[in-house]
């Protein structure tokens, strides 16, 4: 069973504990309380399988704190990742000015490919669109359709999945040969 390591990166309070609370089916959280460092979430999903062979996969879902006393911990928290989810609330200014800080340190410093990655916004977008529009963007609403989010991210870790499952089998080839 292949397992993938997904980060949740973002400003604070931009949604990401509730997001992954909401696309793992953990306990729901009613008032905010920011993150601490990281909170590791872990799922297995049998719908997203590596290249038809039928079994599901397992997932970490790792929660990262937005706050910026957390840096130091980021090589860490980065290391083996195979996916990275930008979350941001697209009606606080901020935030916005912010994404391009969060894709470079976790996706373009990682090495990761833009198909590794995935730009939510958090409640109803506001006016102004991401800058980083090479990114799929995902908005998110979890009163008005709670479905759309999931299925937009059950697609991502399809992609995630046959990523890993594609490099592996370069890998084996690359041995083999």
């Amino acid at each position: 069973m292949l397992k993938a390591k997904i980060l949740f990166v973002g400003p604070c309070e931009s949604g990401k504990t509730v997001l992954a609370n909401f696309l793992t089916e953990s306990s729901d959280i009613t008032e905010y309380n920011p993150t601490q460092g990281v909170r590791i979430l872990e799922f297995e999903n049998p719908n997203v399988t590596s290249n038809n062979k039928g079994t599901g996969c397992e997932f970490e879902l790792w929660d990262c704190g937005g706050d910026a006393k957390f840096e130091s911990c980021w090589p860490a928290l980065m290391k083996d990742a195979q996916g990275v989810v930008i979350v941001f609330n697209a009606n606080i200014p901020s935030h916005l000015k912010e994404i391009e800080m969060w894709y470079s340190c976790f996706v373009q410093q990682q090495f990761l490919q833009d198909s590794q990655c995935l730009l939510i916004a958090h409640h109803k977008p506001g006016s102004g669109a991401p800058p980083l529009n090479k990114l799929k963007l995902v908005h998110s609403n979890l009163e008005d359709e709670p479905e759309e989010i999931r299925m937009e991210f059950m697609k991502y870790l399809k992609n995630i999945i046959s990523s890993i499952s594609e490099s592996r089998d370069r890998e084996e080839m690359s041995i083999i040969t």
